[in-house]
């Protein structure tokens, strides 16, 4: 037979705890940008090569994504955004998120984060469809990395 369940505590945890995971992506992102600011992705060798690029000669969206978070690491938004203006957006939407939650856990609020719906995630292919289109059309050369 087995033993009762014990109800759940409702003691709150301590501030250590709730910045724990914030911390953790913070410190998990900052190494990402560090290494790609220290090892330059336009030096061939590095890095592997986009393989739609390689075998297609066509830019998706995330081709330039290195150049451009090299260049924000290195603190150059104009080269960040001549390399990628989407990964800068998005870095951009992931800083903003990671505040809002790293506020919300130091004030000890529950954290349910984004629920995206369907329509969200057409939203973004449609998004990255129509970025990856005109950047390889001749009117878009300016979105190329």
């Amino acid at each position: 037979m087995n033993a009762p369940v014990a109800p759940p505590t409702t003691r709150r945890r301590g501030p250590v705890r709730r910045l724990a995971a914030p911390l953790g992506v913070l410190a998990a992102g900052a190494a990402a940008f560090a290494y790609v600011g220290a090892v330059d992705p336009r030096h061939p060798g590095h890095y592997p090569v986009c393989p739609l690029l390689h075998l297609t000669g066509l830019y998706c969206p995330a081709c330039g994504g290195l150049r451009s978070a090299y260049a924000v690491a290195h603190g150059d938004l104009g080269a960040a955004l001549g390399a990628n203006a989407l990964a800068v957006a998005a870095y951009a939407a992931c800083a903003v998120f990671w505040v809002v939650w790293t506020v919300r856990a130091a004030s000890g609020r529950r954290t349910p984060g984004p629920q995206p719906r369907a329509v969200h995630w057409w939203a973004l292919g449609a998004l990255l469809l129509v970025f990856t289109v005109v950047r390889n059309l001749p009117f878009g050369a300016a979105l190329v990395p």
